[in-house]
């Protein structure tokens, strides 16, 4: 039996994808597996049985990622899952930008007792006019499975749209409008651009990369949207800029004590992956990754280890093993293989960073002989008899 604990509700579509053999009322401690959407785990103690965690969305800064690689555990997260209920939100919040509609409904709250409201209103109307998105341009940072849906939506709502990402894959060129500008350097967005919305990871080397600099490069009135990380936009700089006008509106799905009740700025209480289909489609990637690693040892969508695909195992056995991605940890596994008679019959090794993992399809079961000689290597983190 393999156990599961649930971190934060999962959605049930998901769940049932596990097979009698999985256990899904797991306590924390006793988990094999862990699925989690926005659970804080940097703080927890991790037992030495958990062998992955899933989270239900993309965003995997509520994860100890670095912590979890030491010690063997590989994170899956579910990327493109949630994507178009996040490039609706941003299409909502271009449009809640544009159209004083928040302001003309709380008008509209206000005045509920106003026996005439309607001859009201066409007075009042005029102090929430907007504009429209048509025409304009849209500066889209980070082309992944979220900003191109969001570039390819304004395309067809007639916006003219700069895309930039130096990391774009041939896959996310592929599914992008022609139509899209694609820009070598993002101060070009800055400077062109009448709306900017933001769709990279939080990095070292993303955190605050909306700043000062970038707003005094923008045009009087520009709008931002933030639906990615709320560490991506220097937000003491924002407000500066909301309060000169440089900034017009700044749209953020992420709460703090310093964007709360900010001038300028709607606030939405990350909102973005909210849907009834994001939760499912996000539940059901998640159960099917732990699923394959569990019982194949196949890696797919991992945030620390690499990807490895070997499909299921036709051979007497399958070994998988997460080490240091180190000189001759390769050539010690097969030495031990060698040594105990076992023939190697395929055999996949992948690194990602300071991390690696291999999988090999053997001619006989795996012994505890063997698994102890493999976990004695140096570099080598966690064995696992898959088969």
């Amino acid at each position: 039996m393999v156990n599961v604990h649930c971190l934060n509700n999962i959605a049930k579509i998901g769940l049932d994808l596990f097979s009698d053999d999985y256990n899904t009322e797991s306590s924390f401690e006793d988990a094999q597996a862990i699925l989690v959407r926005s659970a804080k785990m940097h703080d927890m103690e991790l037992s030495d049985n958990l062998l992955a965690i899933a989270r239900a969305g993309a965003g995997v800064n509520n994860i100890p990622l670095d912590k979890c690689a030491d010690a063997g555990i590989v994170v899956f997260n579910t990327p493109g899952a949630n994507a178009n209920a996040v490039k609706e939100h941003v299409i909502a919040a271009m449009l809640l930008a544009s159209r004083d509609i928040l302001g003309g409904n709380q008008w509209v709250l206000e005045n509920k007792n106003d026996a005439d409201i309607a001859k009201s209103a066409e007075k009042a109307k005029k102090a929430f006019a907007g504009q429209e998105i048509k025409g304009k341009k849209l500066g889209v940072i980070g082309l992944g499975a979220i900003g191109q849906l969001v570039a390819n939506a304004a395309i067809a709502l007639g916006m003219e749209v700069y895309g930039y990402d130096p990391y774009l894959s041939v896959n996310a060129a592929w599914n992008l409008s022609s139509k899209v500008k694609h820009i070598v350097n993002v101060e070009d967005i800055y400077k062109e651009c009448n709306y900017i919305t933001i769709h990279v990871p939080a990095m070292d080397s993303t955190k605050g990369m909306v700043n000062k600099e970038a707003f005094d490069m923008m045009q009087d009135g520009t709008v931002i949207i933030n639906c990615a990380r709320d560490v991506l936009v220097d937000e003491s700089a924002i407000g500066e800029a909301l309060a000169s006008g440089k900034v017009k509106k700044y749209v953020t799905d992420f709460p703090n004590a310093t964007t709360a009740g900010m001038e300028g700025a709607i606030v939405i209480p990350h909102l973005g992956a909210s849907t009834e289909e994001a939760e499912d489609n996000c539940a059901v990637m998640a159960v099917k990754e732990i699923a394959d690693y569990i019982e194949n040892g196949n890696i797919i969508n991992s945030v620390n280890y690499p990807n490895c695909d070997m499909g299921t195992c036709k051979t007497a056995g399958r070994v998988a093993v997460c080490h240091k991605n180190v000189p001759a940890v390769i050539s010690k596994i097969t030495s031990v293989m060698g040594d105990e008679g076992i023939n190697i019959e395929e055999m996949s090794n992948k690194s990602r960073g300071d991390y690696a993992y291999s999988m090999l399809d053997i001619s006989e079961p795996a012994s505890d002989s063997v698994v102890d000689k493999l976990s004695a290597i140096d570099g080598v983190i966690k064995v696992r008899v898959v088969v």
